[in-house]
């Protein structure tokens, strides 16, 4: 008998075909197979907002990512203090620059929209600036989370299509419109932004780079006939791209080992790539560790970008003058003075997995390089100073938290509720190896005007 060798191949090449975890992984080894392998950058993007099965994008049935039932809890979610000193922080501000008339209040990535709601509520007790508010605007990419935050901030009030994105009216009385980009956002001069975001920059795309010696060309070897060899070049040192590639697939004659393998892992690129060759030669600050082989450095493209939009909507640019006025409030995780390294991580279920399993269906983060942030904010306007990092335990409790958990609890007894606010306070000012209080840093962009530097509230400064 016979056997058809194409028919043998292609039921080994069936039997054998290799399966993915997500229909995301599957869509983009297919894309790494046609152009090769991509930066991290590039695989973070469609893992969180891709419009085929990215984390933020993409809803999944019966889960949501926030609170103590999904992937994470983030401090709004953990006690209603937190928004509301986030909104004191937003008055006072606003009152030590004068009190003006017309303010915006923006948040970039406003997840379900709590924050913002706790920011709202608080920021009506204070008639004069309530007034002062022309519009908030919230700047979410999210088709499903857009209108978590609408069914939050505005009830039953109608959402409508306008010409940045949708509009709508909270129950707090201002008008909330959405938009999809920061740049939608108008700028007015004559408008004090007041921009606020929580846990937004950990998200943000990173690419890695790894600092390698490389050998002289051989143009540069001197061939000599002296008993005294000549002096050679000293090896160099340039940045190389550490790039996404699939794991190599497990051998079909292989025991199934324990574990589940993710779909993709890093590979060192073996020549520069067009980022390598630029992003680390732009802060002296990664330029100092070029010469020392194996440093490894993150830095996130679109968060620099972000931070000069801040600024210069704050402090104006040459291209684009103002007075300067209004604020920013960064609140998120990462070193305090230190570049970010190998900090790339998955989050399910509240736990660290690998950012490469499950592509869609796992949060990602990296921390965050303020130290980067505050370059880039100084960088873009002389209106601007910055000020910070500080521990989200100084930073809450100089606004004014542990008064305010006291305020809470009092009259309440020893009671269910007592008991969860004061746990509530405590995990937010935990300064533990691995506290909230201890890993979340503030840091405030502001305007400068010339003469002595002032501190803002929760940064050293006074209310």
């Amino acid at each position: 008998v016979r056997l058809s060798s194409s028919s043998s191949s292609s039921s080994t090449a069936q039997h054998f075909e290799r399966k993915w975890s997500t229909p995301l992984a599957k869509t983009l080894a297919d894309a790494i197979a046609t152009t090769g392998p991509i930066s991290v950058a590039a695989y973070m993007r469609q893992c969180l907002t891709s419009p085929s099965g990215g984390y933020y994008t993409t809803p999944h049935t019966g889960h949501d990512p926030f609170g103590a039932a999904g992937d994470f809890i983030t401090s709004p979610e953990i006690s209603q203090i937190f928004g509301e000193l986030i909104g004191l922080w937003v008055v006072a501000e606003w009152m030590a620059q004068g009190r003006r008339d017309r303010v915006q209040v923006i948040e970039i990535g406003p997840g379900r929209g709590t924050l913002m709601d706790d920011v709202l509520r608080t920021c009506r007790a204070f008639r004069p600036f309530a007034q002062a508010v022309d519009a908030v605007y919230l700047v979410e990419r999210s088709a499903h989370l857009r209108d978590a935050q609408h069914k939050l901030l505005c009830g039953d009030a109608p959402l409508e299509e306008c010409d940045i994105g949708h509009a709508s009216v909270s129950k707090y009385g201002q008008r909330v419109l959405w938009s999809e980009e920061m740049s939608f956002v108008p700028s007015d001069p004559s408008t004090s932004p007041f921009i606020l975001a929580h846990e937004l920059f950990d998200a943000l795309p990173i690419h890695i780079f790894q600092s390698v010696s490389t050998p002289p060309s051989p143009s540069k070897l001197t061939i000599s006939t002296s008993p005294t060899p000549p002096p050679q070049p000293k090896p160099q040192t340039e940045w190389r791209e550490l790039l996404v590639t699939p794991t190599p697939p497990p051998s079909p004659f292989a025991k199934p080992s324990g574990g589940s393998t993710p779909d993709f892992t890093l590979t060192l690129s073996p020549l520069p790539t067009p980022h390598s060759a630029y992003l680390p030669s732009t802060s002296p600050r990664y330029r100092a560790l070029l010469p020392t082989p194996g440093s490894t450095i993150e830095i996130s493209p679109e968060s620099l970008a972000l931070a000069f939009s801040i600024a210069t909507r704050i402090g104006g640019s040459p291209s684009t003058p103002r007075d300067p006025a209004g604020a920013a409030l960064i609140l998120d995780y990462g070193p305090a003075d230190t570049i970010p390294t190998n900090s790339l991580r998955g989050i399910r279920a509240h736990a660290r997995v690998s950012p490469f399993e499950t592509p869609g269906e796992v949060d990602l983060s990296a921390d965050v390089d303020f130290g980067a942030l505050a370059e880039a904010a100084i960088n873009a306007s002389e209106g601007v100073e910055v000020h910070g990092p500080v521990e989200q335990a100084y930073f809450l409790s100089a606004m004014g938290g542990k008064e305010r958990a006291e305020q809470l609890v009092r009259g309440l007894g020893g009671t269910e509720a007592v008991q969860r606010i004061e746990g509530a306070w405590r995990r937010l000012v935990d300064r533990g190896p691995n506290g909230m209080g201890k890993i979340y840093k503030a840091l405030a962009i502001v305007p400068y005007v010339g003469g002595k530097v002032r501190r803002p509230v929760g940064f050293g400064g006074d209310v």
